[in-house]
C-alpha cells in the first residue's frame, strides 16, 4: 500500500485546536515519564511535536501535511517558517524526533530510560520555539 502524501487546506483559525493538540500530548508525556513508561512517553513526545508542527503550520501558511512521512511535514514547516536565529536548531530538534519516531513505530524498539530523557529535552527546545512564534 501506497503512503499517503501531501497537504491540506485547514482555516488559519484552527491553530488554536492543534496547539490544544500538541499541550494534551505534552502533558501526558510528561505524566509518562513521571510513572517511567519510557516508550509510551516518547510516542507521546513525538505526536506533541507534530501537532505543534501543524499549528505553526497552519497558523502561519493554513496549510497541514496529510502524508504519512512526517519528514513531509518538516519541509512544510521549513518553508512556512520566516527565516531567525533559533529555525535551525528548532528544525533539527524536530527533525531528530522525527527520526526517534520511526525506530519505535516501524522497527519495533522500546526507548530506554535515557533516550527518552533526551527526547524530552529536544521537545522542550522545539515547543519553547513553537510556542513564541504561535503567541505572535
Amino acid at each position: 500500500m501506497a503512503k499517503r502524501r501531501g497537504r491540506k487546506s485547514v482555516p488559519r483559525n484552527r491553530y488554536k485546536e492543534y496547539e490544544n493538540v500538541a499541550e494534551h500530548f505534552y502533558e501526558a508525556a510528561k505524566d509518562s515519564m513521571e510513572l517511567e513508561y519510557w516508550t509510551a512517553a516518547g510516542v507521546l513526545i513525538v505526536h506533541s511535536a507534530i501537532a505543534y508542527t501543524d499549528s505553526l503550520c497552519i497558523k502561519l501558511a493554513g496549510v497541514k501535511s496529510i502524508g504519512e512521512d512526517h519528514e513531509e511535514a518538516v519541509n512544510l514547516l521549513e518553508n512556512s517558517v520566516a527565516e531567525g536565529e533559533e529555525k535551525s536548531k528548532a528544525i533539527n530538534q524536530l527533525r531528530r524526533l522525527i527520526e526517534e519516531k520511526t525506530k519505535v513505530s516501524y522497527l519495533g524498539e522500546l526507548y530506554s530510560t535515557s533516550q527518552t530523557k533526551e527526547m524530552w529535552k529536544r521537545l522542550e527546545r522545539f515547543r519553547k520555539w513553537a510556542i513564541e512564534i504561535l503567541m505572535r
